[in-house]
């Protein structure tokens, strides 16, 4: 099943380049009492909702992909997770060019056994995040801002503790993710965290359809250029122990976001550039970059 928010909040079933407009199933959500439990209502829900979504689908109105604006899947995430230096290639990268590790979390192991190991992952601030038809703003004119494309894993129940062997039962899906980012001195969690810094999309794929997320090949361009190409099977750490380390420091909630780490071949995008991503299985989208 694919899963898309679009134009003004309603909720669609992707299939065949069409859209079938299931926005009626918010009707089912139940009514929330402040103060609001953490977490995206919808996605937590997404098991027990299938049948009546499958059968709004058949009935429901189909607008062609193209032509509609495409938000977050995940409307409410109470946080995004990120992994840093998690391909080898992307460290060799980073401690070749100043501009990248800029003296903040320098890349060495240190005796550890990755990089996850040694810095953990860290937090984006979920106001950071868009979807594909939004477009990333340029929050830092004049600086180095760059593209890191990933997977992303979308958490589906609230969890704590999850060892590596369980992880994928509290995953509800997958997509696109684009840890958007400035150089600079600055702690990762504020060069990455502007408004518009975190593109996920081009919708959710839930969890079934993907046989093995350890092994799909995804790639970004830009203004038709190849800059990055990679496979999640070079991951330092994979997306279990991901979901171990993460789930050990925070409670996760259904529709926090775990971007997976980017490979080499980040580069730099400005204001007119449109970016392609791609993911085997997920899909691909186009988002613009504007100033």
């Amino acid at each position: 099943m694919r899963i898309c928010r679009f134009n003004n909040n309603r909720v669609g079933l992707v299939e065949d380049g069409y859209v079938f407009d299931v926005t009626a199933i918010t009707g089912e959500l139940p009514p929330q009492a402040w103060p609001l439990a953490p977490g995206d209502q919808l996605i937590a829900m997404l098991p027990q909702l299938k049948g009546k979504l499958l059968a709004l689908k058949a009935q429901a109105e189909r607008l062609p992909v193209k032509d509609v604006r495409l938000l977050s899947p995940v409307a409410n995430p109470s946080k995004i997770i990120a992994a840093p230096l998690n391909y080898h290639a992307h460290v060799a990268e980073s401690a070749a060019d100043k501009q990248i590790h800029n003296g903040v979390h320098l890349p060495g192991y240190d005796g550890y056994d990755s990089p996850v190991a040694k810095f953990g992952v860290f937090l984006k601030s979920p106001s950071s995040i868009i979807g594909a038809g939004e477009g990333v703003r340029i929050a830092y004119p004049g600086r180095r801002n760059d593209h890191e494309v990933e997977l992303a894993v979308v958490i589906g129940k609230q969890c704590k503790d999850i060892p590596a062997k369980d992880a994928f039962d509290v995953v509800a899906g997958y997509a696109i993710g684009l840890d958007m980012t400035v150089r600079g001195p600055e702690d990762r969690s504020y060069r990455k965290s502007a408004d518009t810094y975190s593109v996920l999309g081009p919708y959710l794929v839930s969890r079934d359809e993907i046989a093995d997320p350890d092994n799909l090949d995804f790639s970004i361009t830009v203004n038709g250029e190849p800059r990055q190409s990679a496979n999640t099977r070079d991951l330092i750490t994979g997306v279990a122990d991901l979901i171990q380390v993460a789930s050990h420091a925070y409670t996760l909630y259904p529709g926090d976001i775990i971007m997976t780490g980017t490979p080499e071949g980040v580069g730099t995008i400005v204001a007119g550039d449109v970016m392609h991503a791609r993911i085997a299985g997920i899909g691909e989208m186009d988002v613009a970059i504007r100033a």
